[in-house]
């Protein structure tokens, strides 16, 4: 189960990682996926600042367990979020979500797990 843990943790930690500095840095990528999901590109920075959030979140998680549960959690919303802005537009375009979705999910089920349910 430790394994697992933190083999998850540090996955979602660093793929969140990438996708908030491509969301900062205002790549060229993600800004075409607000432009297709119809969302303002003034939500770049908040967005890329909530990943960079739940990243740093899962990483204090190894000394803080409860502040990496609820980043994981809110990771999870996070990506719920994501899919509801493509369900709204009607894009069929979901496997780069469902890759980060089933990470962060696993991740949180695996925070739970692990820690307990307080």
């Amino acid at each position: 189960m430790f394994a697992a843990y933190v083999t998850l943790n540090i996955l979602a930690s660093l793929f969140t990682a990438i996708a908030a500095t491509t969301y900062l840095i205002n790549h060229e990528y993600p800004r075409e996926q607000m432009e297709m999901k119809r969302l303002p590109l003034s939500w770049m920075p908040r967005l890329g600042a909530t990943l960079a959030a739940g990243s740093l979140g899962l990483l204090v998680g190894f000394a803080v367990p409860l502040i990496g549960t609820l980043a994981s959690l809110g990771l999870v919303l996070y990506f719920i979020g994501a899919f509801i802005a493509h369900a709204r537009v009607g894009s069929r375009k979901l496997t780069g979500w469902a890759v980060f979705f089933v990470t962060v999910t696993a991740t949180f089920v695996v925070n739970l797990a692990y820690h307990g349910i307080w």
